[in-house]
């Protein structure tokens, strides 16, 4: 028997996790301090699109409100993980609603210097798109890069330009991928963020995305199930005509074989959606995270599977 080349130890797991991955550079847990900056994106306010990507309900935290300032949503976002987890917690200031570097980069370097005071802060963590790296915004996330442990965070989603263009993500793959290459050459750490489950989607089209990752070699990769999120167009869609969507067990198989393809080094950083249950129209399975997270390691251990088996082998 193959045996699983990575030791995943702390968590017990097929698969490199952010949480083993800051134990064994960090010795110590890293917490997501959610913030939203009120940024809108170019597929919203008209630019390049209206509306926004058709899931999207804004990308914002539950906890979050964007009506504080920035100090003083990650004042309240520490005082909430301090509850859970002890007094003064390492946290990474998430910039997690909306297009995060969508704006002048005298007003961003603002943003990202309010948080580097706050001693609780390890690290920056910026949710963006990959056509609003503009090089005066680059030339920043350079800076910080060298201040703080930066990762900009890419909503991919899929590679492919049928569903791209029926989610109205308003950015070509082409146009993703010369984003991309801008943060891979300054050396800064990038998650990709990709969604099982979008219409019209195979599970071999789910694979390629995988497989397309896999060549691209991020530092870290988020993986979720499409939610159908209430006052989305998404929501819109199903309820005047709903489409499939992955069965609980479809999910855990097709998130466990595009695993196979991705070179164990990279973080899986999310690997199954933890959003708000209170707007979750579809598929209720997934609001039962442990669940979810469960299958995945049983599906592993009962094919003896992990991550990085077949990588390089597609």
């Amino acid at each position: 028997m193959k045996k699983n080349p990575f030791e995943y130890s702390c968590d017990n797991k097929r698969y490199h996790t952010l949480n083993y991955c800051n134990k064994i550079k960090y010795g110590t847990k890293i917490h997501k301090a959610v913030l939203d900056c009120n940024f809108t994106c170019p597929n919203i306010d008209g630019t390049k699109g209206y509306g926004g990507c058709i899931f999207c309900d804004s990308g914002s935290g539950y906890f979050t409100s964007g009506e504080l300032d920035i100090r003083s949503q990650l004042e309240s976002e520490i005082r909430r993980i301090s509850l859970k987890n002890g007094e003064n917690p390492k946290v990474t200031a998430y910039f997690q609603a909306n297009t995060n570097t969508y704006a002048p980069a005298e007003y961003l370097r603002t943003l990202y210097e309010t948080v580097l005071e706050n001693k609780n802060v390890h690290g920056i963590s910026i949710g963006t798109r990959a056509d609003c790296l503009s090089d005066d915004v680059l030339k920043l996330l350079c800076e910080l890069d060298k201040k703080t442990n930066l990762t900009v965070e890419l909503g991919l989603q899929s590679v492919h330009e049928s569903t791209i263009n029926y989610i109205n993500r308003c950015c070509t793959h082409e146009e993703f991928l010369i984003g991309y290459d801008k943060l891979k050459k300054a050396g800064i750490r990038t998650c990709l963020h990709i969604i099982n489950g979008l219409p019209g989607e195979t599970k071999e089209m789910m694979l390629e995305t995988a497989a397309q990752i896999a060549d691209m070699r991020p530092d870290a990769v988020k993986i979720q199930m499409l939610h159908v999120i209430t006052g989305t167009r998404l929501a819109q869609i199903y309820e005047a005509s709903p489409f499939h969507l992955l069965s609980r067990e479809e999910y855990i198989e097709v998130t466990v074989r595009q695993l196979e393809l991705l070179p164990p080094e990279i973080v899986v950083e999310r690997i199954t959606g933890d959003g708000d249950k209170s707007k979750l129209i579809a598929p209720l399975w997934s609001a039962d995270k442990i669940s979810v997270l469960g299958g995945i390691d049983k599906f592993q251990a009962l094919h003896d599977t992990w991550q990085g088996k077949k990588a390089g082998k597609q």
